[in-house]
């Protein structure tokens, strides 16, 4: 059942204050937009992950307990390399109106003053 415009509004007004007001509980949670897989990662790990198999195929075929240990090690690497998310731009959230005021502020050239000024007039605070 598709949602009527109110509850659209009242979702989206909901969602930005969310992003205004809990900026770090949204950092936790992750901040699903502008979340990009590192695929570089992702083909590194399978990589591992598949020569992993390979040398623990080849220690069991050859009886080698240590060729059978560093395949294992390289499988539970490569899987570790493909699923962790990486530490750029991994859980950048989206920015919020709040920070891009914040980012406005911090230059504190007129026009940026007066861009603000015009925008708590806009909102009624003024």
């Amino acid at each position: 059942m598709p949602l009527s415009e109110q509850e659209q509004r009242l979702l989206e007004e909901m969602e930005r204050n969310l992003y205004r007001n809990d900026a770090d509980f949204v950092h936790a949670v992750g901040g699903v937009r502008g979340r990009r897989p590192n695929y570089r990662a992702i083909v590194l790990g399978v990589l591992l992950a598949v020569a992993g198999v390979g040398a623990l195929i080849a220690g069991v075929a050859l009886q080698l307990l240590i060729v059978g240990i560093v395949g294992f090690a390289l499988m539970f690497a490569g899987v570790l390399i493909a699923i962790t998310p990486g530490k750029t731009g991994a859980a950048a959230p989206a920015p919020t109106e709040a920070a891009q005021q914040g980012k406005r502020r911090s230059g504190g050239g007129f026009m940026d003053r007066m861009n603000d000024r015009w925008d708590r007039r806009q909102e009624g605070h003024d």
